[in-house]
């Protein structure tokens, strides 16, 4: 061969080389960065060419797939009851992602999962077609809808919780929005979804799990606790030392409490039966700011809570002496999320053992094997069987007796406290109603419930936890009882 050939042989030996050692490296190297960007429409074109699995409730799935007909993306997300549904599920739109467990369990309802080679690789032989797994959660349907229902027009949530295993057996927030209106990638779905980021109520807002507000008196509770569990009081029926009035620490301001009921050096149990700011404010600072976040601590105050959902925060802050006494009933930077006041009446309601919240009970392959099985977990022990128990007793009174009166149910016990939390600059808002509770039987507590209520069109007398969240709450305890 003469050398001019040599040279073109060597050249076009060294392009083919260069070829394949390119196709290699965006085969292997790059094929997870490229799969994963964004303007590779063919991922996205795949991920939407089989239906979607279910997120299943009560047996049956509150979610579907249907076909679409003006996009080359084949399959599309509905909801059954889109708005009562959202705070658990999310949502999922081909132009918009997805959020809540229509992200955190896409690999299993896209069929994606690593969990899912098996079947995957089955299919593969079978010639099946592709679907994506379920996902079983440990949701009540009918106390999701007592709550929903329950909430109406009014802003607020509702988180409940079975205190002995943790699962979450409701989860509503209102107002809310139904997901199907931007499951698609037109822009129909586009304005839908801007028209509901620009709602001034914010319907994508989930109050249960991302909103804290003021506890308000609902957080006489941990503060009850706290007490008990440092010793500071034993006897629920003991006198306290609870001067009338009682002034604030560092200030000339006088701690008030709400009418005319009976407070100077109440017992805990008659404290928290009429709900005695006096009481308790100086509670909180006998035990001090250390020992009050302890306990908060202990029923999950100042972490964030995965349910696999992530919950915000709730706070109970280092303070000085006087913001630490209003936050001891519940005021001041004290805030917090229905589902964590629903932690806080579990534990109480579970002799002081407060599990882990979980609302995926198990997914499922799309054969319907299970794959997954969640096992309960306690996450912490804020206080003794015996403390929880004391607490237990003057919960009951509030509501056999007390403020709570309107959470009675016929032939069932239940414990619960009331909360009016003032909010806005020197309370110039509309307060917040509260209310937490359990009900429970001969065999334990099987519901503890948390109900916040903004009621911005109610008069602001007329506006308490035992008046507009206790009914609510008793609704939620009814229907889970019910299925019992």
């Amino acid at each position: 061969m003469n050398k001019p050939l040599r040279r073109i042989a060597l050249f076009c030996g060294i392009l083919v080389l260069a070829l394949l050692v390119r196709t290699n490296y965006i085969q292997y190297v790059r094929a997870d960065e490229l799969n994963a960007n964004e303007h590779n429409r063919r991922v996205q074109i795949e991920r939407y060419a089989h239906e979607r699995g279910n997120i299943i409730v009560d047996g049956a799935p509150v979610t579907g797939s249907v076909e679409t007909t003006d996009s080359d993306f084949q399959y599309k997300r509905v909801w059954k009851n889109g708005p009562m549904w959202a705070p658990v599920t999310g949502y999922s739109s081909q132009a918009f992602d997805s959020s809540q467990l229509e992200s955190i369990e896409d690999g299993i309802l896209t069929g994606n999962s690593d969990q899912l080679f098996f079947d995957r690789t089955l299919s593969m032989f079978t010639g099946e077609r592709k679907t994506g797994g379920n996902v079983v959660t440990t949701l009540d349907g009918a106390a999701q809808k007592a709550a929903f229902k329950g909430l109406g027009d009014k802003k607020g949530a509702v988180a409940a919780l079975d205190p002995q295993t943790g699962a979450i057996l409701a989860l509503a927030s209102t107002p809310s929005y139904d997901p199907s209106v931007f499951a698609g990638n037109s822009m129909k779905d586009s304005d839908a979804r801007q028209k509901l980021l620009q709602d001034k109520d914010k319907p994508m807002l989930n109050r249960a799990l991302r909103e804290t507000y003021p506890p308000g008196s609902t957080f006489k509770v941990v503060t009850a606790a706290a007490a008990l569990e440092n010793g500071l009081y034993t006897d629920i029926d003991e006198e306290t030392d609870s001067p009338l009035p009682w002034r604030l620490p560092l200030s000339t301001n006088l701690l008030q409490n709400e009418g005319n009921i009976p407070c100077e050096n109440a017992s805990l149990r008659e404290a928290l039966r009429w709900s005695c700011n006096t009481v308790f404010g100086k509670m909180s600072n006998d035990l001090g700011n250390a020992k009050m976040i302890e306990q908060a601590d202990k029923f999950g105050f100042n972490q964030e809570v995965f349910t696999p959902v992530r919950a915000d925060a709730s706070v109970y802050p280092k303070d000085n002496q006087p913001q630490n006494a209003m936050a001891g009933i519940g005021q001041a930077s004290n805030r917090a999320t229905p589902l964590q006041m629903a932690m806080v009446a579990s534990a109480i309601a579970n002799d002081g053992k407060l599990m882990q919240p979980y609302m995926v009970a198990q997914r499922q392959a799309p054969n319907l094997d299970v794959i997954y099985t969640h096992e309960k977990e306690q996450l912490s022990q804020p206080l003794s069987a015996e403390n929880a128990q004391k607490v237990q007793q003057m919960m009951e009174t509030v509501v056999a007796d007390g403020t709570g009166t309107n959470a009675q149910i016929d032939g069932v016990t239940v414990g619960g406290k009331t909360g009016t939390a003032q909010h806005g600059l020197n309370n110039s808002e509309k307060p917040y109603a509260w209310f937490i509770s359990y009900a429970k039987t001969d065999s334990g507590s099987p519901v503890a419930v948390a109900v916040v209520v903004e009621d911005g069109n109610a008069n602001r007398d007329d506006i308490s936890g035992g008046g507009l969240a206790a009914p609510i709450a008793k609704n939620v305890m009814k229907a889970v009882l019910d299925g019992k």
